[in-house]
């Protein structure tokens, strides 16, 4: 006669379907706790990289400005020649 061995019984499932089956579980268990997503506001967030778009807009700006003194020279200049009878 074979000894009654209720371990083998109870272990009908093998281990490694168990543990999978287990972390199955508790990947899901997890997932269902996560809270959900921040809802969108209506104000848009303030860009972060400050810095960088001053760095590269100063010299644009510089340069518009420029070219507004150079544009009202011309026009001072024109304005003569035409006052001048030319």
């Amino acid at each position: 006669m074979s000894k009654f061995r209720p371990s083998a019984c109870v272990l009908s499932i093998p281990r490694r379907r168990a543990s999978t089956a287990a972390v199955c579980v508790l990947a899901l268990c997890i997932a269902a706790c996560t809270p959900p997503p921040d809802t969108p506001t209506d104000k848009p967030t303030e860009p972060r990289a400050t810095g960088l778009r001053d760095a590269v807009r100063a010299p644009l700006d510089t340069a518009e400005g420029a070219q507004t003194t150079v544009d009202e020279a011309a026009a001072k200049q024109r304005q003569a020649i035409e006052d001048a009878g030319g």
